[in-house]
């Protein structure tokens, strides 16, 4: 296993390099000039061509290698810049830098995915349970189809159906507020249905498969209840595709969802993100993406490593 983790670990940086690549490219490309200010008053021709030479803008072979140098921390140890992991100013927001919007922003997106991925999983994994020891009845044909709907409807069709009617019409939350447990609660539901209705198919077509397996027929003939196989023989092999899944599905829910967080107004680093595409905000958008991708990689690293423990086999491939 410790093999596996290594050669995980040396891949991390080639993957963060390759997503950042590739987001700087389309980045750049976006139309527009991120010094431009429409809506107020505008600088001179000197003092945007100033600018531009000040943070790469002019060429984008230079921006790519400076910000990844004072990103990534190289530029801080070869002592051309005060910091480590500096992801420069904000080109849209006056007076914020990069690390300042995300250091207000991450632990907001952070709060709401890690409530909407423990969400999904504990409803998931009753859903599927569920439906793993009764199949083909009703019970299963109504779990399922809900799950299907789940996982159909986008995040935008559900969070406004939700808002409307628990928010607008019922009363029982509040609308584009946050701070309190109870603002978190529509926004998290919102978030954790798709990879609920994921797992809930996973863990009942895992069930379905380990409960006609041998070792459970055996169990079964020394007189251990359905519910006795199911907990103690047939959940711990039925749960591993949810554990592979539960990577990326916790990377994303754990840095929170555009969509999303536009809906209900939260004020996590989503909407800077999407502020920062429609603006061109160069480094903006490439300093969440970095996170982004680390987090990410870093998830499957660390599914990867538990999917290993679980069932060593996996560590020798």
């Amino acid at each position: 296993m410790l093999a596996m983790t290594l050669r995980r670990l040396l891949m991390l940086p080639v993957i963060v390099l390759v997503v950042y690549t590739i987001t700087f490219v389309l980045a750049w490309l976006i139309p527009g000039n991120p010094l431009d200010n429409p809506e107020g008053r505008q600088a001179s021709p000197e003092v945007v061509e100033a600018m531009k030479k000040q943070y790469d803008l002019d060429d984008p072979v230079t921006f790519y290698f400076s910000y990844l140098g004072d990103a990534t921390g190289i530029s801080w140890l070869l002592g051309d810049s005060s910091r480590p992991f500096d992801l420069g100013p904000s080109l849209k927001q006056a007076d914020l830098t990069v690390n300042e919007i995300l250091a207000a922003g991450l632990p907001v997106s952070l709060e709401l995915g890690f409530t909407a991925i423990l969400l999904a999983t504990v409803i998931g994994l009753g859903a599927g349970l569920v439906s793993g020891l009764k199949p083909r009845s009703l019970l299963d044909f109504s779990t399922q189809s809900i799950a299907l709907v789940g996982i159909s409807l986008p995040s935008f069709v559900t969070g406004a159906v939700l808002l409307i009617v628990f928010a607008v019409w019922l009363k029982w939350f509040p609308v584009a507020q946050w701070g309190r447990p109870v603002d978190l609660v529509l926004p998290a539901v919102t978030l954790s249905l798709p990879f609920a209705a994921y797992i809930s198919r996973l863990v009942r077509f895992g069930m379905n498969e380990q409960m006609t397996t041998d070792h459970a027929r055996t169990a079964r003939a020394k007189g251990l209840s359905e519910a006795g196989v199911a907990m103690r023989h047939a959940l711990k092999n039925a749960f591993l595709p949810v554990l592979s899944y539960l990577g990326p599905a916790a990377a994303i829910a754990l840095t929170g969802s555009f969509v999303v967080e536009k809906i209900f107004s939260v004020p996590g680093i989503g909407r800077h993100f999407v502020d920062g595409v429609l603006s061109k905000d160069l480094t903006l958008i490439m300093g969440v993406v970095l996170v982004y991708s680390s987090v990410l990689v870093l998830f499957n690293l660390i599914v990867d490593v538990l999917y290993a423990w679980v069932d060593p086999r996996i560590a020798n491939r």
